[in-house]
């Protein structure tokens, strides 16, 4: 969630981003993006101390520890496409979209390589020591996802295209103060839960990573870790459908909520009249979050 000042912008000083202020966000996002052991423990445990729905529940638990962790210093963007539809919205520079992604998917490496620290006996005794991408013992899984056997390329980034609009659409409603209002300080909560409905409604095609920095960056770490390259070829090359797809999903989802919500809220008292052309930059836009 953005951290947002009186007018509803992000706080800050604009182009002026100060050292100390991105020292702290960066150990904050690093935080934000969560150690989270849900699905090294089902996998390891041969689904005997976990299963899908606590690995799903254990996911949403850590997004909205990470949001009020870090929500009051870095706004809390723990996604690139939630950062890119905040850059469409204006409600983000866009100079300052790559050093979050950046970050963000530094921060999944180094929590992926966490999780494997935490979890490296474990993952060592179900896999007989051979780190696999694929079959009966794989353990790559635990890390970044990978398709279903039936799934194609095609229907996967639809899925990522969708999923990834719900989410963003969902978040967008809990920011805009002239929707329905989620109580001050639950709206992590709330957003928890979105994340956890869309995981367990949504999860089945592909493990629903609607988030490009983490699902690339722990997949990158299993790439130099030891699983080798088959990590970027299994699934037809599915390691660029989680990356692309979130993105076009974030840009579709902005798009819906301002043309379906945003446009048709009342003007209140103070708002300029709306311009003749009547774009996403000049008549709904601004409404989000505040």
């Amino acid at each position: 969630l953005l951290s947002q000042g009186p007018s509803g912008r992000p706080r800050g000083n604009g182009l002026k981003l100060r050292q100390g202020r991105v020292r702290l966000a960066l150990r904050k996002d690093f935080f934000a993006e969560g150690v989270v052991g849900g699905s090294a423990q089902k996998v390891t445990s041969s689904g005997t101390k976990g299963n899908i729905l606590t690995a799903d529940l254990a996911g949403a638990l850590a997004v909205m520890v990470a949001i009020y962790t870090a929500g009051g210093v870095s706004g809390a963007h723990l996604n690139p496409a939630f950062s890119f539809a905040m850059c469409l919205l204006e409600q983000l520079p866009w100079w300052k979209f790559p050093i979050f992604v950046a970050v963000q998917t530094s921060a999944a490496f180094i929590s992926a390589g966490a999780v494997y620290a935490l979890y490296y006996d474990a993952i060592q005794h179900y896999s007989n020591g051979t780190l696999a991408t694929s079959g009966p013992q794989e353990t790559a899984s635990i890390f970044a996802t990978y398709p279903a056997d039936y799934l194609s390329l095609s229907n996967g980034f639809l899925d990522q295209v969708m999923g990834t609009a719900v989410l963003i659409m969902g978040i967008l409603a809990i920011l805009d103060t002239r929707n329905k209002a989620v109580p001050k300080g639950l709206e992590p909560v709330v957003v928890a839960l979105l994340v956890f409905s869309i995981e367990v409604s949504m999860g089945s095609n592909c493990g629903c990573p609607m988030n490009p920095a983490r699902d690339f960056g722990p997949r990158l770490f299993t790439y130099v870790a030891g699983w080798g390259a088959e990590v970027f070829s299994r699934g037809n090359g599915w390691w660029w459908v989680p990356v692309v797809a979130p993105l076009l999903g974030a840009a579709v989802g902005s798009a819906l909520y301002q043309l379906l919500v945003a446009f048709h809220h009342p003007p209140e008292e103070g708002d300029p009249p709306p311009a003749k052309h009547s774009q996403l930059k000049g008549h709904g836009v601004g409404r989000v979050g505040g």
